[in-house]
């Protein structure tokens, strides 16, 4: 009988939450309810405990004996009840055999691991055959043996779940045993499937080698169990009855462990990861697995290879495959993008996480089991090739070999052993509970509450359990981004210390399978920035890690860490750079992105160091009239010309920056691109007209002005469409103020003019920027500027429909307003004629289409790659959209723009083009503006053809916002929009 003072109260601080029917329960147990209450309150769920424990008690044959024994032995009572309270799938277990709690009786169960050996002996008798035979073959009925393979196996999995739950076994012990377990019953799981295959089963030698979790002897109590076959025909034995006996061996061992039974399952076999997966053969011969690892494997392959182990069947023949393999695997590094196409790979794993899922998945999620897999792994494959000792498949000790030997850092080595022995121990008591294959953190309270207490936080266990797997997720996710570059570092830095540390050789290796093309080189660079005891050494080595992770992630690693070096060089000693970088982690990724991507900035960057600051700010382009003013005002610092362009210059060149930086990190769309650009001109060219207006005033002795000047944007300055290699297409325009001599006017605006373009093309610390008057009248043969009245007679006399067309551009963007406005008012009839193009001027524009296609294409380059010229290219667009203006832009004003997409809008509204041919143009040329911007980004310097360098064209890839190893989907994206641009424009411009 249960104690009076047993009341709701002390049950529920005992754990307990159904006290009504805890009570009733309790009474059912009579006197032996109040010795087993504390013990009870102790496990997992406590009401889940008491109620399988009543429910064993009404099944057993002796239900007294089963109460006495709790009672008597507490080791006894401690086993059962934290199974019953922690696992409703072994308490149904119990339920159908109920002999099977005297196993728990077992005093050596608290201190003994059984043998591997011993396990396989009881699982292969228990289907009826001879664990000392060379092929053990069942003998037991085919259904008596399955469901008798069933009830061992959870005989067993009875007896180590209770060892785990209350004798606080290690995971790696328990998932040994748990290894040790399923190797056995695929063992029986062979035997039985020998007697199904008959006499046939002796043609072949079958050898079942253990892959993933099974192989790395680390199983879970729920997994899919990952196996390869390998067979070769006995001696005597014809090639395919052979592979045939094979074949239906290996077929039948994986139905006997994955069929349902009365019994249940036990888990499935999956032998997906064999070579061509699903698609290829269930077994193979060594020379067939050798062909295809020589010719066709793919790097994961070669990563999951490494937990190859024989557990099964022919074990000489097993072993023979593991030798075969062996140097392949260990030499899986050398192969070229090793580390990215693993890395791609773990990307692909967390994109395909359910969005549900994610904050709460234990395995795949960031932070979780995998990324720790993952790593140790990958630290194995490169520095395994050339030390032996930090090959083993098992998790835990690949580590403990890995941190005892200097590969990853003392501290981190055994922090990550502490969060991935606390994640494992977690995905145990979640499978455990209904023998589930489950990797996800249930989020229901009475679940969280039951693993927390599981977990041995008995006091909130839901608030702690939820803080510890915070802390060793956080845990994770910082050694991870630390693991491979910290021991780097300590390889290099001339700082005192008695950990192991990596050799230069293994420093290098490490390098250069992260994708450093020269590692020594980059060994050199980690050195000049780490070495010594100063506080700018300390700090890079804090930030570094992070710093050759983000590098090791961009398209040029090598570039990225010696900009880096240069950088840190101008600016290591300034109190904000290392700062910044420490405390803001978006700006110091930021910078690494841009320093491994783009060449470009890097070189905008170095000339303007005050950069890194910027990237915690807005990238987004600023206005004209801002920059404007910036620019004046620096200039106004200056009384001598060249220094006062320089300032402007100065300014000109931190916007661009800040537009290339925006660009590069995929902030900023591209026609936002072309139109900063386009107002950063505006301004630069406001500003220098103004200082070299003053300046030439001065040098002539004017007291006024004798003219007032505008500037005409044209071409793509003019549409707003500007790259960062495009000259500035303009006009200059000039209208002498009355009663001024027209002579000295005209000389003074050209003075004015050659002064802009003279100050703006010098050689400096930034992009010169080239003014191109080469589409005013007459060309390069006509005046460099010209008054309002020339330019009107010239239009009427002798203009062009190629003029016209040039004109679509004009936008009149600086100097004197009324100029601006009075040009506009004269270009606007011929490029918008009221009655459209007559068909000569068509076919005139289409002549010329042709004949730019044919000659200016450069000799040598691709129609198909070409970004200008090309088939589907920027020429093929804009001509059509200009094509359509001049056809119609008299009687539509929605096409008076000189912007390209906005004139195509306007088309469209008018339904001049239909909306889905207007929508493949408009996706061709921001593609083909994109690509161009992302390749001078790229290369440093304009280009007009993508790369044939595939470092090159990954990069600008990875500009373009494709992740890495998506160079060729890149490529095909690109073709495939050009492919249909071409096709519109056939239709459209051709007619």
């Amino acid at each position: 009988m249960i104690r009076a003072a047993t009341t709701k109260g002390s049950l529920l601080r005992l754990g307990f939450a159904d006290t009504d029917t805890a009570l009733s329960h309790l009474q059912e147990l009579g006197g032996a309810a109040d010795p087993l209450l504390a013990m009870i309150g102790r496990t997992a769920d406590p009401d889940i405990a008491l109620h399988e424990l009543v429910r064993l008690r009404e099944v057993v044959a002796e239900p007294a004996e089963l109460l006495d024994e709790l009672v008597d032995d507490e080791g006894t009572a401690m086993r059962l009840l934290s199974v019953l309270g922690a696992s409703t799938a072994l308490a149904d277990h119990l339920v159908r055999h109920p002999e099977h709690w005297r196993e728990l009786t077992d005093p050596t169960l608290g201190s003994t691991r059984p043998a591997a050996f011993a396990v396989r002996a009881g699982l292969l008798e228990a289907v009826g055959a001879d664990p000392h035979d060379d092929h053990p073959t069942a003998t037991l009925p085919d259904a008596e043996a399955v469901d008798a393979l069933r009830v061992e196996y959870r005989r067993v999995l009875l007896r180590l779940a209770s060892r785990d739950l209350s004798h606080d076994v290690g995971i790696d012990d328990a998932a040994a045993e748990l290894s040790d377990l399923a190797a056995g019953t695929l063992e029986a799981g062979l035997a039985i499937a020998r007697q199904r295959v008959g006499e046939p089963a002796a043609l072949a030698r079958l050898a079942v080698i253990a892959m993933g979790k099974l192989g790395g002897h680390e199983l879970n109590y729920v997994s899919d169990v990952d196996v390869i076959f390998v067979y070769e025909p006995v001696e005597g034995a014809a090639e395919q009855p052979a592979l045939r006996a094979a074949t239906q061996l290996a077929s039948q061992m994986i139905r006997v462990c994955s069929d349902h039974t009365g019994e249940g399952t036990i888990w499935p076999v999956d032998a997906a990861l064999r070579p061509e997966g699903k698609a290829g053969p269930l077994v193979r011969t060594l020379a067939s697995h050798r062909g295809y690892y020589e010719r066709w494997a793919k790097t994961w392959e070669f990563q999951a290879l490494l937990k190859a182990r024989p557990v099964a069947g022919d074990l000489a023949l097993g072993r023979e495959y593991v030798e075969m393999v062996a140097p392949m695997v260990w030499s899986a590094a050398e192969r070229d993008g090793f580390v990215s196409d693993a890395q791609a790979m773990r990307r692909r794993v967390i994109e395909h996480i359910p969005a549900r899922e994610a904050d709460r998945q234990l395995k795949l999620g960031s932070g979780g089991l995998r990324d720790v897999e993952f790593a140790v792994q990958l630290l194995q494959l490169v520095h395994g090739r050339m030390d032996e000792a930090i090959r083993p498949a098992t998790t835990l000790s690949a580590l403990a070999q890995l941190t005892a030997r200097g590969y990853v850092g003392r501290e981190d080595g055994e922090a990550l052993h502490e969060a991935y022995s606390f994640l494992r121990t977690l995905e145990h008591r979640i499978q455990l509970f209904q023998l589930r294959r489950i990797h996800v953190v249930p989020s229901d309270e009475p679940s969280l509450r039951r693993l927390g207490r599981s977990m041995r936080f008995l006091k909130e266990p839901v608030v702690a359990l939820d803080r510890a797997w915070q802390h060793h997720r956080r845990e994770v996710r910082r050694l991870h981004e630390k693991l491979f570059y910290r021991p780097l570092l300590t390889a290099v830095a001339s700082i005192p210390g008695s950990e192991a540390r990596l050799s230069s050789e293994a420093a290098g290796a490490r390098l250069a399978a992260l994708g450093y093309a020269d590692p020594q080189a980059a060994l050199r660079h980690l050195e000049a920035l780490t070495s010594g005891v100063s506080r700018t050494a300390t700090i890079q080595r804090a930030i570094l890690p992070a710093m050759l992770d983000w590098f090791a992630e961009g398209p040029d690693p090598d570039a990225g860490l010696f900009g880096f070096r240069r950088i840190s060089e101008t600016l290591g000693r300034t109190p904000w750079y290392l700062k910044t970088l420490r405390d803001e982690g978006q700006v110091a990724e930021r910078l690494a992105h841009l320093l491994s991507s783009s060449r470009y900035v890097t070189s905008l960057l170095e000339r303007e160091p005050l950069g890194v600051q910027m990237l915690g700010e807005d990238l987004t382009p600023l206005s004209a009239e801002p920059v404007a003013q910036e620019m004046l005002a620096a200039a106004g610092r200056h009384d001598d010309l060249e220094k006062a362009v320089r300032g402007i210059r100065a300014v000109r060149r931190r916007e661009l920056y800040r537009i290339a930086a925006g660009d590069a990190l995929g902030l900023t769309d591209v026609a936002d691109v072309g139109q900063g650009l386009s107002r950063l001109t505006d301004a630069t060219l406001q500003a220098t007209l103004h200082v070299a207006a003053r300046t030439v005033r001065e040098q002539r002795s004017l007291e006024e002005t004798p003219t007032r000047i505008a500037i005409i944007a044209m071409g793509r300055y003019g549409g707003f469409e500007l790259s960062y290699s495009s000259d500035a297409d303009v006009l200059f325009v000039h209208e002498p103020v009355e009663g001024a001599d027209l002579q000295q006017a005209t000389s003074y605006a050209q003075a004015v003019a050659n002064e802009i373009r003279r100050l703006l093309a010098l050689p400096g610390g930034d992009p010169p920027l080239q003014v191109d008057a080469d589409l005013r009248p007459e060309g390069k043969q006509g005046a460099l500027v010209r008054t309002l009245d020339s330019y009107a007679a010239y239009y009427a006399k002798w203009s062009k429909v190629w003029e016209a067309q040039a004109l679509l551009r004009a936008d009149a963007v600086v100097g004197d307003e009324d100029v601006r406005r009075r040009f506009v008012e004269l270009i606007d009839p011929l490029r918008f004629p009221e009655d459209g193009l007559s068909d000569d001027d068509v076919v005139e524009v289409r002549r010329i289409k042709a004949r730019v296609d044919k000659e200016r294409l450069p000799r040598g380059a691709d129609p198909q790659l070409h970004l200008k010229l090309g088939r589907g290219g920027l020429a093929d667009i804009e001509w059509t959209v200009q094509l359509l203006q001049m056809q119609h832009a008299g009687r539509v004003p929605g096409l008076r723009t000189p912007q390209t997409l906005g004139a195509l809008a306007g088309a469209a509204e008018a339904g001049l083009i239909s909306e889905d041919d207007a929508e493949v143009l408009a996706l061709g040329w921001r593609t083909v503006s994109r690509v161009r911007n992302a390749v001078t980004l790229v290369r440093g310097q304009a280009a007009d053809e993508l790369p044939r360098d595939a470092r090159q064209r990954a990069a600008v890839a990875s500009v373009l916002g494709y992740p890495p190893g998506a160079t060729d989907e890149m490529v095909n994206d690109y073709l495939r929009r050009m492919r249909r641009a071409r096709g519109v424009v056939e239709r459209v411009f051709w007619g």
